[in-house]
């Protein structure tokens, strides 16, 4: 049998405001895979410490205040210092289309903004794993 996937969802910054995340790991887990939310105010390293310690597939960060373009760079930074390259980085929330190609250029692989489907989110999680 195929091991479930592992996603890790992370509200990083100060961002108050969870409903969404929420939905979107009830969706995943509904998929079958197995999730794991580490809650509000996460920084940076602790994102990237317990998508480690964890040993995730995909980091799902989620964002509605605005620092996505420092904080999501910063997630990509330093799990190259860390050497994992094998993590599949998405982010959703409020995130002007005009920010996208930059933090796809980071390494975010995909930004789902409001409105996406969950069906959309599972169905590029499990075409784009990279493992």
């Amino acid at each position: 049998m195929d091991k479930k996937i592992r996603v890790l969802a992370a509200k990083p910054g100060l961002d108050g405001h969870d409903r969404g995340v929420k939905v979107v790991t009830s969706a995943l887990m509904d998929a079958g895979m197995e999730v794991i939310y580490t809650g509000l105010r996460q920084t940076p390293a602790q994102i990237v410490e317990a998508a480690i310690q964890e040993d995730v597939d995909v980091i799902a960060m989620s964002i509605l205040s605005g620092a996505h373009d420092y904080l999501f760079p910063k997630v990509m930074e330093l799990l190259k210092e860390k050497g994992v390259d094998d993590v599949l980085v998405i982010g959703g929330g409020i995130i002007p289309d005009e920010d996208i190609p930059a933090l796809k250029q980071a390494g975010i692989a995909e930004i789902f903004g409001p409105g996406t489907s969950t069906e959309d989110i599972v169905k590029y999680i499990k075409e784009n794993i990279k493992r």
